[in-house]
């Protein structure tokens, strides 16, 4: 066995301790540690999402049974259930949220050069919301509707890597458009975002502050057209306009200029009309840009199948928002991870590697060469399937199927046990 350090140490080692010590100074974190400082809680939540931990009883009986690895693994204090639950109760949400800003920073720099399907110089950004459901009674604070609570999760992420660059959690009531009012904006920076965050007077914050937005533009949008520019059919674009506002309130809240790009997608032959405040880039840029904004659905379809933000194991605002910065904390960890060593898998079978592997005395690289190696031999593989080994088998299920008049998928569906007579006539080739 390998005499080094634990699997789960050399993750901590991605998290810099002074970075982490700096956040929890900030807001007063180990004031009253009770025993239990902020590292350990972030140690165990993190230990929780890397191994899909569903609560509290859960962790403490999987930790406890480590015994003395966890102090190899750097936890301090006395693991218990009412412990953790205090932690989550009483430690600010902002430290592990400024700590989690920190690690994206390093992210973004290690995908900083990576293409997302367009070729621009610019940072770009894609925008959008997800709701997570709650229950009403256990979180009376998170009402959504009647009886249903719910909060949702406001995410900017930067299309090269995917990695979240702010994140705003609210009630589940919360419209969309509110989040551009506390949204930082980058100058030259593209923002994509689907047509529920059309609201012309927050969209010219934008403007104002020298960025560019890409849109869907409202059916019941007032408009003038000024200008119109020459478009190629034949890729799908439609029209490119050059319009201004002349409803009674849109043309006081954005007087400044806009363009309208129409596109038909090939494939579907759906109609998208498309609002952007940028006219030097081509249309079909612009359409493809607005293409790109599915990453950020596919963002919130990982996290959902591959941590834990769906179940939480406090009741609290606090303990809510912790988990869920120490969920995004754990994806750009794995990020982080993929890049830095060049591993070639996925991010969902490195988290799968991890989780089987915290406590092992395993080199990381040596984990992720070893299921590389693995992979090459099952894709190399001369296993020959049923009917390469039996050519006749499949004629043979063909003429059961017309024997007995019933769909092929029927025969397949269910257990079929043949008499001695359907037997009898297969030997002697009646069927």
């Amino acid at each position: 066995m390998h005499s080094g350090r634990l699997v789960f140490a050399q993750l901590m080692d991605f998290f810099p301790r002074s970075e982490f010590n700096t956040c929890v100074r900030r807001y007063g974190g180990d004031v009253r540690p009770r025993g239990f400082s902020c590292r350990d809680q972030f140690l165990c939540l993190a230990f929780a999402q890397l191994t899909f931990r569903e609560s509290l009883r859960d962790i403490e009986t999987c930790l406890r049974s480590m015994g003395t690895k966890l102090s190899q693994a750097g936890f301090r204090g006395q693991i218990s259930r009412s412990t953790l639950a205090d932690a989550n109760l009483a430690h600010d949400w902002r430290i592990v949220a400024d700590f989690a800003q920190v690690l994206i920073a390093r992210a973004r720099l290690l995908y900083s050069h990576s293409p997302f399907g367009v070729t621009l110089e610019q940072t770009v950004y894609a925008l959008d919301s997800t709701t997570i459901d709650l229950c009403l009674s256990l979180f009376p604070w998170a009402r959504f509707r009647r009886r249903k609570g719910a909060v949702k999760l406001h995410t900017l992420i930067d299309l090269r890597g995917n990695i979240p660059t702010f994140i705003h959690i609210t009630q589940g009531k919360t419209h969309d458009v509110n989040v551009l009012d506390c949204l930082p904006i980058e100058p030259g920076a593209f923002y994509i975002m689907d047509r529920g965050y059309v609201d012309f007077r927050r969209l010219r914050r934008l403007t104002l502050g020298g960025a560019f937005f890409v849109t869907r533009a409202k059916r019941n949008m007032v408009y003038k057209r000024s200008r119109r520019r020459v478009v190629d059919k034949a890729t799908g674009l439609r029209a490119d306009q050059t319009i201004g506002l002349t409803g009674p309130k849109s043309s006081l809240l954005h007087p400044e200029p806009l363009r309208r790009v129409t596109y038909c997608d090939p494939e579907t032959q759906r109609r998208f009309v498309f609002l952007t405040n940028n006219f030097a880039l081509p249309a079909l840029t612009i359409a493809s840009l607005y293409k790109c904004r599915w990453q950020v659905e596919l963002f919130f379809k990982w996290i959902k199948q591959n941590l834990r933000i769906k179940a939480f194991y406090g009741t609290s605002m606090n303990a809510v928002k912790t988990q869920v910065w120490t969920a995004i904390s754990t994806y750009v960890l794995v990020a982080i991870i993929k890049r830095e060593m060049k591993v070639e898998l996925s991010l969902s079978e490195v988290l799968q590697i991890l989780s089987l592997n915290l406590f092992e005395k395993t080199p990381l690289l040596t984990l992720f060469l070893t299921q590389k190696r693995h992979n090459e031999e099952q894709g190399g593989s001369k296993q020959l399937t049923l009917f390469d080994l039996y050519p006749d088998s499949c004629a043979v299920i063909c003429r059961i199927h017309m024997f007995f008049a019933v769909p092929l998928g029927s025969v397949r569906g269910r257990v079929f046990r043949p008499s001695v007579p359907i037997f009898s006539r297969l030997n002697s080739g009646v069927i």
